[in-house]
């Protein structure tokens, strides 16, 4: 089942906004450059789908309760909880 956030983002008719982003000239001619080859007619669609793929990335790591999740599937599955606190630690 389809979260709501992910429910949101499949919407047609979500509200937009513009936004000003300054980026170097260089990186835009490999934007130019990098979109058709990906199929995408333009560098700020490609653009856009860059800044999505790492969004999605991201809300993923840093979910809230994501790592508790994982902690508690792997005590499900067998691993000791004194090597699950180590873990913990390292990424706090």
């Amino acid at each position: 089942m389809l979260n709501e956030t992910l429910r949101k983002r499949l919407a047609k008719d979500r509200p937009v906004t513009s936004i000003t982003l300054r980026i170097p000239v260089d990186v835009v001619e490999s934007l130019k450059a990098i979109a058709p080859r990906r199929g995408f007619n333009g560098y700020q669609t490609l653009l856009k789908a860059y800044v999505s793929e790492g969004l999605r990335r991201d809300e993923e790591a840093y979910a809230p309760g994501q790592v508790e999740r994982l902690a508690d599937a792997l005590k499900r599955r067998g691993v000791p909880e004194k090597i699950l606190d180590e873990a913990l630690r390292d990424i706090a």
